[in-house]
């Protein structure tokens, strides 16, 4: 999920730490950019691989795996890839990393299939590795996954897009991330699930890569499609905000239901500006933490890490839906990300 967006000068300092390719492997202090007491040469190291290091929701992430390392005094590394899907970029991360000498690596995939390779052979030598926000497929490909259920995230608005109708007929337009993503799928058919549909009710399908431009565009595409759509899924808030343009440019805003996933304050703030009417928030700060945790205890006392752990998801909407469970803005705001 490609999302750009100016950030505040700490999380500058933070992504100017992870590096701009995912070949520059550094090893990051908490916040400081170099090595602390807190990470000395004696402590754990431990990885930690994002998709990109410019889409907030891994900055938050990354902030969290610098927080939870200086609590727990291990040495933390960071990379990315140089865009959402680059798989070579982070094949050579993880190597970078074992050659390193790491305990453990924290890794979301950009390509759940083909990176499997690569972990395995860092699993062979004893590295234990926790797929982060993204299951590898097979989800057994690593040690662990901590992330928000995917399938519980789009469920959720599924049935407050339902809700919200009120028994209308629904005319659903599904913008994606990408074919054969874990994330994207699991989302897309957890909202069918939480709406009571299938693909056949849906009237346009397109893939957004997560970026609100091409969340417009898609938008536009579908508009031209069928017109008569009320009800829009979007992967990520970006998707949605692109969708929301290509709608207003239409004089459709007010009448087109707009869901999504993703919690980032941006997006929550559009849920509160009603851009957007529901929003599945997921903790990424809460999955790096966890993360770096469970390598520390690895390190200690050789107790791998197993399964899946569920991070949390929240429904968030300030036009709240009989029968549907869900927190106002307020509370969005307050646990933001981004």
């Amino acid at each position: 999920m490609s999302r750009i967006s100016r950030l505040p000068a700490p999380l500058l300092r933070a992504a100017a730490c992870t590096g701009v390719a995912a070949l520059a492997l550094t090893a990051c202090g908490s916040g400081s950019g170099s090595g602390t007491a807190s990470t000395g040469s004696g402590s754990v190291k431990v990885g930690l691989i994002t998709k990109t290091d410019t889409n907030p929701f891994f900055v938050k992430m990354k902030e969290g795996a610098e927080k939870a390392a200086k609590e727990n005094g291990a040495q933390l590394s960071t990379a990315a890839g140089k865009f959402d899907g680059d798989n070579a970029g982070q094949v050579t991360a993880i190597e970078n990393m074992v050659a390193a000498g790491v305990k453990g690596i924290l890794i979301t995939p950009s390509d759940s299939k083909a990176i499997v390779p690569a972990i395995q052979k860092a699993r062979a030598k004893g590295v234990l590795v926790i797929a982060l926000d993204t299951p590898t497929e097979p989800e057994s490909a690593v040690d662990a996954l901590f992330a928000t259920d995917n399938l519980k995230a789009g469920q959720l608005i599924g049935e407050y897009a339902k809700a919200a109708m009120k028994g209308k007929t629904a005319k659903i337009a599904a913008l994606d991330l990408a074919p054969g993503v874990s994330v994207g799928v699991q989302r897309h058919n957890g909202f069918l699930k939480g709406f009571g549909a299938t693909d056949k009710d849906v009237v346009c399908a397109q893939d957004t890569g997560g970026d609100q431009a091409k969340g417009q565009t898609a938008m536009e595409n579908c508009l031209q499609k069928a017109p008569g759509i009320n009800v829009v899924y979007t992967i990520n808030e970006p998707a949605a905000l692109g969708a929301y343009t290509a709608l207003k440019a239409k004089g459709r805003e007010k009448d087109v239901l707009i869901v999504s996933v993703d919690g980032g304050c941006t997006g929550t703030q559009a849920v509160k500006d009603g851009k957007i009417a529901a929003t599945s928030q997921q903790y990424p700060l809460k999955m790096a933490a966890e993360g770096v945790k469970a390598v520390v205890t690895y390190a200690k006392d050789g107790k791998k890490a197993s399964g899946y752990t569920d991070t949390g998801v929240t429904l968030i909407s300030d036009k709240a839906q009989d029968g549907v469970t869900s927190k106002d803005t307020a509370y969005g705001l307050e646990n933001c990300w981004g």
